[in-house]
């Protein structure tokens, strides 16, 4: 028998057995229950009437508080540095120090003229009082008392010249140690010990105060009206996200006082505590600012919100679990909420997910 002819006659067979499995079936009978359609599963949430802010989201940079570049007030050698780069610092707390000895030697020079001047200081009142003693007794003329008198004066003048010149090295002394003008976080040393440091002119090391810090972003002049009536009402809060932590809050501080003409912005700034450190200076974060406040309105999330070819529309859960398709119009959207401004009382709930599987009349379940 030829290979065909064998392939033939095995498709024949399978299709005998095929049709015996199918004969012998039992058929359904008719009183057998159908299987009853289950409920479709969603989540509800219930919508609210209440004030929403509308809100800006915008980009902006964070910046120091304050930010100085420390110098040292008198020249001489840099002896030591008392910081480790990048760390936090207190106010009067030593950043640098520089090599003292000439500064003591010339504060002891000038101690020593002080001495020397007091002592001069206490002859010249001595003669000045006997002089004027043997005036009144007629022994000396007057033009003698009045040189001693001179004598006087001259000496009070030098004592006084040199004690400032003694406060001026007892200043510069103290110059040679610097220190934090206020809480902050240090950079990078400019200048290692062993360097010759000159008096206002060598940087040592970029001081940032971070606590508070501001953050600074532009806003579209068409939205500055909305911002200035916000203030009107109190302070605005502002919101600044990095990517993967938590907003902080902060209060809007500074509007500037002219909208830059190449680009049709206003500068804002907005102050934020910090104090996790979470904001460092010229770092972009996101920035949602309040603009407008709307009254009595009625929110749902944004997804329960769906769109079609009539418009948009929503599904209304019913006190029996039924659902209804419901046409409405929306407003505006602010925190993940979304405004409807007619269609939709408060109070009623609304899928909020499983629409997917939702038509006019279906039963469902809510889910957690």
């Amino acid at each position: 028998m030829s290979p065909k002819k064998i392939l033939l006659l095995l498709a024949v067979l399978v299709l005998v057995a095929l049709g015996v499995r199918f004969a012998w079936r039992p058929a359904a009978s008719a009183s057998d229950p159908k299987p009853a359609s289950s409920a479709v599963p969603v989540q509800v949430a219930v919508a609210r009437r209440g004030s929403l802010d509308l809100s800006l989201d915008l980009v902006g940079r964070a910046e120091a508080w304050s930010s100085v570049t420390l110098r040292a007030q008198v020249s001489g050698q840099l002896e030591s540095l008392a910081f480790q780069p990048g760390s936090r610092v207190r106010k009067g707390q030593l950043l640098a120090q520089l090599d003292t000895r000439l500064l003591k030697a010339q504060l002891d020079q000038a101690r020593g003229a002080v001495a020397r001047d007091q002592a001069q200081l206490k002859k010249a009142e001595a003669d000045r009082q006997r002089y004027a003693d043997m005036l009144a007794k007629g022994y000396v003329s007057k033009a003698d008392y009045d040189t001693y008198q001179a004598n006087l004066a001259v000496a009070q003048a030098t004592l006084q010249g040199d004690r400032a010149a003694q406060e001026l090295a007892q200043a510069n002394l103290d110059y040679a140690r610097i220190v934090a003008p206020f809480d902050g976080i240090t950079g990078a040393p400019l200048v290692w010990p062993g360097a010759q440091v000159s008096a206002q002119s060598t940087d040592i090391v970029v001081l940032n105060q971070v606590q508070p810090i501001r953050v600074a972003f532009s806003l579209p002049e068409a939205s500055l009206g909305a911002v200035r009536a916000a203030l009107a009402r109190g302070p605005v809060t502002v919101r600044a996200t990095v990517p993967g932590a938590r907003p902080l809050a902060g209060t809007l501080e500074f509007v500037d006082n002219a909208v830059d003409n190449t680009t049709g912005t206003i500068l804002l700034k907005a102050r934020f505590d910090n104090p996790d450190l979470r904001l460092t200076p010229g770092q972009f974060v996101q920035v949602t600012l309040p603009t407008t406040r709307i009254d009595d309105a009625v929110t749902v999330p944004v997804v329960a919100l769906q769109s079609s070819s009539r418009g948009s529309f929503v599904f209304v859960v019913g006190a029996d679990d039924t659902v209804t398709q419901r046409y409405v119009t929306p407003g505006p959207v602010a925190a993940g909420q979304q405004v409807i401004a007619k269609g939709l009382s408060a109070g009623e709930r609304v899928a909020t997910e499983g629409q997917m599987l939702l038509v006019e009349g279906t039963k469902v379940r809510v889910a957690g």
